[in-house]
């Protein structure tokens, strides 16, 4: 892979936020997301690139478009033409709106993401819950998934330079994290709790002055692969492991190559590609992102790109033009 797919994924999440964002704040978080996997799916495939989803929106049978295992890229849409391919072969992990009732509610930090590396470089993650620890690049050797919270929050005040009362650290706000939220506080720290986004709160974690210093407690799997490939690029790490308590837990994992539960994944674990592409556009207004803003000549978007060959990372402000005779571009 190479800089000129990125900005070809900068097109595909761009298209998705702006397609959802005008299901904003109407309540129908449904509508929010298949509006965002339809126009995922339609500008991925003109994306010259040979590509498998290794996770999406479910099982071939539970989702009509990028299903784990569905073949997307202009290959397939011109091999289904009947013509001859010799693109590269791409394995991609979408969340076309991460944060559906973020989005339905007008609430912060939605955002239409993905994550594409070279084939066998993103783990193929059952969609089940994960324990998550996630850290930036100062706090990413001085943390242990299985220690107490306030060892962990006293390890990364320690590397910050800081003391624990500085510290902000966000948590999904549901039942089964009553106990580590208590357990946080009592440490001192300050909580912020989300309705949704791990995703999102995970990113702002890893980048200096968002006012984020790590993100505890348990999310999705899927998620998690995401925040992996966006800490490989930011230099940040996620410690994870898979919760696992039903024997069709276990079904899954072996059905996608996964026999230790007991595992503990980092962010090289669970993103080992050596090409790594992380693109995000804000659907609403973000820590780290604008959300879309429509005007009556266009629609402002406000994203993030990241590689880590060659490393780089841009925040991208894009204003799409509508095709109008006298168009005022608005700063």
């Amino acid at each position: 892979m190479n800089a000129d797919l990125s900005l070809e994924f900068l097109r595909v999440v761009e298209q998705a936020a702006i397609a959802c964002a005008h299901t904003m704040g109407l309540g129908d978080r449904h509508k929010s997301d298949q509006v965002a996997v339809e126009a995922m799916r339609r500008v991925m495939d003109t994306v010259p690139i040979d590509g498998t989803i290794v996770i999406g929106e479910g099982e071939r049978d539970e989702a009509p478009m990028l299903f784990i295992g569905e073949k997307v890229g202009l290959a397939h849409a011109r091999n289904r033409a009947g013509a001859p391919s010799d693109y590269p072969q791409v394995d991609i992990a979408v969340d076309p709106l991460e944060g559906t009732n973020l989005c339905a509610t007008g609430a912060a930090n939605a955002i239409a993401v993905l994550a594409a590396s070279n084939r066998g470089g993103l783990l193929h993650a059952p969609d089940l819950y994960m324990e998550k620890l996630v850290v930036g690049p100062s706090s990413k050797d001085a943390v242990d998934l299985d220690a107490p919270p306030a060892d962990n929050l006293k390890a990364i005040a320690r590397s910050l330079g800081r003391k624990v009362e500085d510290l902000v650290v966000i948590v999904l706000d549901r039942p089964r994290h009553e106990k580590l939220t208590a357990d946080i506080r009592a440490s001192g720290a300050r909580i912020r709790l989300i309705g949704d986004g791990d995703l999102s709160a995970g990113i702002a974690a890893a980048v200096v002055g968002s006012g984020v210093h790590a993100v505890m407690g348990i999310g999705g799997a899927p998620e998690g692969v995401l925040t992996a490939a966006a800490m490989r690029c930011l230099n940040g790490e996620i410690l994870a492991r898979l919760v696992i308590n039903k024997p069709e837990h276990e079904a899954r994992c072996r059905a996608m190559g996964i026999t230790d539960f007991k595992k503990v994944y980092r962010a090289r674990d669970l993103a080992p590609g050596e090409s790594i592409i992380f693109a995000a556009t804000g659907v609403t207004d973000g820590t780290l992102m604008r959300g879309v803003r429509f005007f009556g000549d266009g629609t402002r978007t406000g994203s993030i790109i990241m590689q880590n060959d060659p490393h780089q990372i841009r925040f991208v402000d894009s204003i799409h033009v509508a095709p109008a005779k006298d168009v005022k571009i608005h700063f």
